[in-house]
C-alpha cells in the first residue's frame, strides 16, 4: 500500500521560511510526476507546485511563483517544497500528491494526508 508522508510544516513567522518534505512509502516514486496542493479553511484545494520525474521541468501557481521552489532528490526518494518569503495568506495545509506518470499532469494518484502551514502576521 502506498502512502505519502509529508513532514516540515508548522508556525512561521510572516516573511520567514520553512522547507516541507514528501516522502513516499510503500514503493519508489523516482522518476514519477509528484505535486503539492494547498488547501485553506473554508476555500478549495490549489496547486501549488509540480515536478516531472526527471526534476527536469517545474510548475508553479502564480501566487508563489519567486518564493516557492519545487525539488526532487530521486535517490532519497523524497520531493521538497521550500518556501520562503511566507505571507499569511500562504497558511494551510498543504498535501502531496504523486502521479503514475512522468509527465506532470492534472490528475494525481496518490495523496498524503498533509501537513499544516501556519503564517503569522
Amino acid at each position: 500500500q502506498v502512502h505519502l508522508v509529508e513532514s516540515g510544516g508548522g508556525l512561521v513567522q510572516a516573511g520567514g521560511s520553512l522547507r516541507l518534505s514528501c516522502a513516499p512509502s510503500g514503493r519508489t516514486f523516482s522518476g514519477y510526476a509528484m505535486g503539492w496542493f494547498r488547501q485553506a479553511p473554508g476555500k478549495e484545494r490549489e496547486f501549488v507546485a509540480a515536478i516531472s520525474g526527471s526534476g527536469r521541468n517545474t510548475y508553479y501557481a502564480d501566487s508563489v511563483k519567486g518564493r516557492f521552489t519545487i525539488s526532487r532528490d530521486n535517490v532519497k526518494n523524497t520531493v521538497y517544497l521550500q518556501m520562503n518569503s511566507l505571507k499569511s495568506e500562504d497558511t494551510a495545509a498543504y498535501y502531496c500528491a504523486a502521479s503514475e506518470t512522468a509527465w506532470v499532469r492534472e490528475e494525481y494518484d496518490y495523496w498524503g494526508q498533509g501537513t499544516q502551514v501556519t503564517v503569522s502576521s
